[in-house]
């Protein structure tokens, strides 16, 4: 009987740390237009630190108004969040990095501690619903610790290297309580994702998806229409 010739299976070796540090290419465009780009870049740019700095100060503004004070919510809103559609409804408090770099269709509600980190272009359809503490993570770092670790400049100031990577969610989307997309996912319209969930991968349209990982379980139907009626009697 023949038998298929045996090949040696490599292991891979823990990382040594004898390949230098990975750094900076030169020239450069800014440091936004990388990171925007999904390069490497470095967060500690001044320019960075600054729009950093008018997100947070306009996340702080609207977490501490009163939640009556809809004018000056809405008005805070428009700075934080210049790409956003109508009727937009958050209940705060709200975490922004960016703001500039999220871009939100009509009618999308979040609920309490909604949490986007856009370091790379984060948008969002039509008419979705984000359940409460829900995450919006595109920020990725090196897997190596030696390319991972703070570093220290020539005038003694710190910084690290990043990259993002976008995320993408469809109109028509419920996302459950706690639930966390990483970056570089894109959901396609009409999804349901499960609380607690951590979308690690792109989700199909019209599709539920639970878990840790997430995984699509089922696909929604015009037949779950049925299941509703007896609620609506």
């Amino acid at each position: 009987m023949d038998r298929a010739p045996h090949t040696p299976q490599h292991t891979p070796q823990p990382s040594s740390g004898e390949m230098p540090p990975v750094e900076l290419r030169t020239p450069r465009r800014s440091e936004r237009e990388e990171m925007m780009d999904g390069k490497l870049y470095n967060p500690a740019d001044p320019e960075l630190s600054a729009l950093r700095e008018r997100a947070g100060d306009l996340c702080t503004r609207f977490n501490a108004l009163p939640r009556g004070d809809h004018e000056a919510r809405a008005a805070v809103l428009d700075e934080l969040l210049p790409h956003h559609g109508e009727d937009l409804d958050v209940l705060g408090p709200v975490f922004f990095d960016y703001g500039v770099h999220t871009t939100m269709g009509d009618r999308v509600f979040a609920n309490f501690n909604f949490t986007v980190l856009d370091c790379a272009p984060v948008t969002i359809g039509d008419d979705v619903l984000f359940g409460p503490n829900v995450s919006l993570l595109p920020p990725m770092h090196p897997l190596r610790w030696q390319d991972r670790n703070v570093r220290k400049a020539a005038d003694g100031s710190t910084y690290d290297y990043e990259y993002g990577r976008p995320i993408v969610i469809g109109s028509n989307c419920w996302f459950g309580g706690n639930v966390t997309v990483l970056g570089g996912v894109t959901i396609g319209e009409g999804c349901v994702i499960g609380a607690g969930a951590v979308v690690t991968k792109d989700i199909p349209p019209h599709s539920v998806a639970v878990g840790n990982p997430a995984r699509v379980i089922r696909t929604i139907t015009d037949a779950d229409a049925s299941a509703l009626q007896d609620y609506a009697q």
